[in-house]
């Protein structure tokens, strides 16, 4: 399993962006919550068979994520410019941690869920996660509750992916707000700590 950091620090080619990070409980969410604003960098896209070309990174795209209190998920809400949201592609995950710096890190168990809201929906890399289980690099105990938490994923945010736009949109606008009024900051940026 892969640890990864929810600043993004590594592979995603952005460029001087800030990274935000909070504890949030409102009436629709509790648990972390944490915002990129993508500044500048490279502009990827990924193909899909109802939303068609959509971007993932660039210029003025804001990425969500969040870890709900009580789950084994991180969903990173990916948002165009304008404010909408591209794709949704929630991780499986065995553990939430933090390093030094106060950045959040996730340990990742292989199985995907990614969603549009034009209505794409699927479960990804169950291959990895077989072929991890089948090496003896996780437990029988992790291999069902990964499969368990990729059901639980599916069921709950792509049985009505509109419902679930809904509730992220209302998420994304609290946390995009605190960061643009200041009541939060940003932890860091690229280019070092604030």
């Amino acid at each position: 399993m892969k640890r990864k950091r929810l600043d993004r620090d590594v592979g995603w080619g952005f460029q001087g962006f800030p990274y935000y990070q909070l504890r949030l409980d409102t009436d629709g969410f509790h648990g972390l919550a944490s915002l990129i604003d993508i500044r500048s960098g490279k502009e990827y896209f990924w193909n899909t068979e109802k939303a068609g070309k959509i971007p993932t990174t660039g210029k003025g795209m804001k990425w969500l994520q969040l870890v709900p209190d009580g789950k084994k998920r991180l969903i990173t809400a990916m948002y165009r410019p304008n404010g909408r949201l591209s794709v949704c592609y929630v991780d499986v995950m065995e553990r939430l941690e933090y390093d030094p710096d106060g950045v959040a890190a996730y340990v990742d168990k292989y199985l995907d869920v990614v969603f549009t809201p034009e209505g794409d929906a699927a479960v990804l890399d169950r291959d990895e996660l077989d072929e991890a289980y089948e090496k003896k690099d996780i437990t029988r105990e992790q291999y069902l509750s990964a499969i368990k938490e990729g059901e639980d994923i599916f069921s709950e945010m792509c049985s009505d992916i509109g419902k679930t736009v809904g509730r992220l949109d209302v998420i994304f606008k609290t946390v995009t707000k605190m960061a643009g009024n200041g009541e939060i900051s940003p932890l860091h940026t690229k280019y070092g700590k604030k």
